[in-house]
């Protein structure tokens, strides 16, 4: 199974994790992550999650979420035909980094992980979306026994 996780989920193990929901989102994306490197998944990145992941504010949390990127067994380049599918999710009401990576999943996984909810309302809505997109969480007690 080919999985995406999207920047807000590379970024979930280093957010404040006195929350909650975020430490045990925290928790299932390390598992998941340990589970690609296993070989149980293929982690599948992307030129639009490289290029955030290059530009984030804070060196370390760069060096290390360009470590856990290291973990993809194949990077979706950004094409024209990648910007005309994200221009069309777009004005389905995504924001353009959103619409950008789930145009470069999209017929490439099986499923895309973030934990933006309100991007994840507004995916699961486009219809004949070629891929479900779930909370980490939430997918992750789905699969496992």
């Amino acid at each position: 199974m080919k999985l995406y996780l999207d920047n807000c989920c590379l970024n979930r193990p280093f957010d404040d994790q006195s929350d909650p929901r975020i430490h045990l989102e925290a928790e299932a994306i390390k598992t998941i992550l340990s589970l690609c490197e296993e070989g149980t998944w293929a982690l599948v990145s992307s030129d639009v999650l490289a290029f955030e992941i290059n530009n984030a504010p804070d060196m370390q949390r760069s060096n290390i979420l360009q470590l856990m990127s290291k973990l993809s067994v194949e990077s979706i380049p950004l094409t024209e035909a990648i910007r005309q599918q994200a221009n069309i999710y777009a004005a389905a009401g995504l924001q353009t980094f959103d619409a950008l990576h789930l145009a470069s999943a999209a017929g490439k996984v099986d499923i895309f992980l973030t934990t933006d909810d309100k991007f994840r309302k507004k995916a699961q809505q486009i219809p004949g979306l070629p891929l479900k997109v779930a909370n980490p969480l939430l997918w992750l007690e789905e699969v496992l026994p």
